[in-house]
C-alpha cells in the first residue's frame, strides 16, 4: 500500500505541477527529473538504483512511445512544406552538431576522439517533448512555418543521434562493423518497416471492425511494438521504423482516430513520467558537482556554437532569414533521448560511462532551464510572433484543435437523417460531413450518399457550430425535442 500511495502521490504531483510550469514555458520534464532525484539514493527518498541495464530497457520503451507519438501527432499537411529542411538538419545537423561537439570534448574536455565523438553523438539531438511541451503550454503562434520546422525536426532527429551513439559505442568496444553499410541499413531497412507496418496498420485497423473501441489502443501498442522490434530484429533503426509508422497513421483516415490521439497523447506523458523517474533514479546528484565545469562548458559550446553552427550551415542554403535561424538555433533543447542514450556506455561498461551520463545529465538540465525559460522571450524579441497564425494546426493531437474543427455524430434508431442522401439533409451552415464509419469501414462522402442507421459521422466545421447540433442530436436522442439535429 505504501508503494502504491507513493506512485499516487507522484502521478498527482507530476499532473498538478505542469500547470504552473507551463505558465512559465519551462517543460514539465523538469519536475520528473526531480522528484527521480529526491526519491534516489542521495535524496530523502534513499532508493539506491544503478541497474544501468534495466534504466536502459525502460527508458527505451518509453522513448519508443514517444517517438511513436511524435510521428502520429505531426499534421503532415503542415509539416510538408518544411519536411526536406527539417528533414536534413534531423540527418546532416545532428551529424555536424555531434562532430563539432567532439572536437570540443576531446580538445577541451580530454577525452580521446572516440570517446569526444560518442557523447557528440549522444547529445547531437534536441528534446522533442520540450519544444512541443512549450509550443503548446504557451500556444506560441509563430511566423513563417517555424513550428512545424522545430516540431518535425526535434520528432524526427533521435534515430540518427541512436544510429551515431551504436556506430561510436561499437568502435570502442571493438565490435567490427562497415560503417557505411551500417549506415545505409539502419536507414533504409528502418524506412521500409516503418512504411510496411504504417501502411498495414491503417489497413487492419480499418478492416478488423473490433467489438470493443478500447481494444483499437491496444492494438496500435502491439502495431508499433512490431515496427521497432521487426526493424531492430533485421538490422534497421527501430525508432526510426516507429517514427515513421506513427506518420503514416496519424495522417491518414483512421477509424476511431479522436480517440486513438487522446489516448496516444496521454501514454506519451505517461512514457516520460516513467521515463524521466527512471533515469532522475540512475542519477547521483552529489557527482554532478564533480562535472559541474565540464557540463557547464558543454552546454555553453552547444548553445552558442555547435548548435548555431549546424543550422546557420543547412537553413542559409533554404534563405531563411538571419532571426529565424537565430530562433531555430536556440531551440536545441538536450532532454530525454540524449539521457536515455547516455545508459548504452554504461551498460557497455566503459571506464568514462559515469562522466559521459553525468555531463549529459547535467547539460539536458541546465538547457531545458535556461534555453527553455528564454524561448518565448527570444521569440517575441525577434518579432517572429505573430497572431495570424496558429500553432495548433501544427499538431494532430491537440484537443483544443480537434474539439475545434471535429466531432462524431451517430446515427440512432429513429433518427431522422437515416436512409437520407446527403443531398437532401437540411445541414446547418458551416457544417461538412468529411467521413463516415459503417460497419468498420471508412467512406468517403458523397453528396447522393445515402446514411444508415448506426453510421458514424465525422463533421467538420466551427466550434460553435458543431457544439449546437451535438446538443441538439442528444436531445433528440434523450426524447427532448423533436426536430432535427440540422435544422
Amino acid at each position: 500500500m505504501g508503494a502504491l500511495l507513493t506512485t499516487a502521490i507522484i502521478f498527482l504531483v507530476c499532473a498538478l505541477s505542469s500547470k504552473v510550469l507551463y505558465r512559465y514555458g519551462i517543460p514539465t520534464l523538469l519536475i520528473f527529473l526531480t522528484i527521480g532525484m529526491l526519491l534516489g539514493s542521495d535524496g530523502p527518498g534513499g532508493i539506491y538504483f544503478d541497474n544501468s541495464e534495466l534504466a536502459k530497457s525502460v527508458c527505451n520503451l518509453g522513448l519508443l512511445f514517444i517517438m511513436f507519438s511524435g510521428g502520429f501527432d505531426t499534421n503532415w499537411k503542415t509539416a510538408r512544406p518544411v519536411a526536406l529542411s527539417a528533414g536534413i538538419l534531423a540527418t546532416l545537423g545532428v551529424a555536424v552538431t555531434a562532430a563539432v561537439i567532439g572536437a570540443f570534448a576531446h580538445m577541451v574536455l580530454g577525452f580521446s576522439w572516440l570517446e569526444g565523438m560518442l557523447l557528440g553523438s549522444i547529445i547531437s539531438s534536441t528534446d522533442a517533448a520540450s519544444v512541443f511541451s512549450i509550443l503548446r503550454s504557451q500556444k506560441l503562434n509563430l511566423k513563417n512555418n517555424l513550428a512545424p520546422l522545430l516540431e518535425m525536426e526535434s520528432g524526427s532527429n533521435d534515430p540518427m543521434a541512436y544510429l551515431l551513439t551504436t556506430i561510436f559505442l561499437g568502435l570502442i568496444v571493438g565490435d567490427g562493423q562497415n560503417i557505411g553499410l551500417l549506415l545505409l541499413g539502419q536507414i533504409i531497412i528502418g524506412a521500409m518497416v516503418g512504411v510496411l507496418v504504417g501502411k498495414g496498420a491503417v489497413w487492419l485497423i480499418n478492416h478488423i471492425n473490433l467489438d470493443i473501441e478500447g481494444l483499437y489502443s491496444i492494438l496500435v501498442i502491439g502495431l508499433a511494438l512490431l515496427s521497432y522490434a521487426g526493424a531492430g530484429l533485421l538490422a534497421g533503426n527501430g525508432f526510426l521504423a516507429v517514427y515513421i509508422s506513427g506518420l503514416i497513421m496519424g495522417n491518414s483516415k483512421l477509424a476511431y482516430k479522436i480517440s486513438l490521439v487522446r489516448y496516444f497523447d496521454g501514454l506519451s506523458w505517461l512514457m516520460q513520467i516513467f521515463l524521466f523517474l527512471t533515469l532522475g533514479l540512475l542519477v547521483f546528484p552529489s557527482e554532478l558537482a564533480g562535472i559541474a565545469l565540464a557540463g557547464m562548458g558543454t552546454a555553453a559550446f552547444i548553445t552558442f556554437i555547435a548548435r548555431p553552427l549546424a543550422v546557420f550551415l543547412i537553413l542559409t542554403f533554404f534563405k531563411r532569414p538571419f532571426k529565424e535561424q537565430l530562433l531555430v538555433s536556440w531551440v536545441g533543447f538536450r532532454g530525454a533521448a540524449s539521457i536515455v542514450f547516455a545508459t548504452y556506455p554504461l551498460t557497455a561498461g566503459l571506464e568514462v560511462a559515469g562522466e559521459i551520463f553525468n555531463i549529459v545529465f547535467f547539460v539536458a538540465l541546465v538547457s531545458v532551464l535556461v534555453q527553455g525559460t528564454l524561448f518565448t522571450p527570444i521569440a517575441r524579441k525577434l518579432g517572429l510572433v505573430g497572431p495570424e497564425e496558429t500553432v495548433l494546426k501544427t499538431f494532430t493531437d491537440y484537443s483544443g484543435e480537434i474539439q475545434t474543427d471535429l466531432l462524431e455524430l451517430n446515427i440512432p434508431e429513429g433518427s431522422p437523417m437515416a436512409d437520407k442522401a446527403i443531398m437532401d439533409l437540411d445541414l446547418l451552415p458551416g457544417i461538412l460531413i468529411v467521413m463516415i464509419r459503417r460497419d468498420g469501414r471508412m467512406i468517403t462522402p458523397v453528396g447522393t450518399t445515402v446514411l444508415k442507421v448506426n453510421d458514424t459521422l465525422m463533421l467538420s466545421g466551427e466550434n460553435k457550430v458543431l457544439m449546437e447540433a451535438n446538443a441538439r442530436a442528444r436531445k433528440r436522442q434523450k426524447g427532448l425535442a423533436a426536430e432535427s439535429p440540422w435544422e
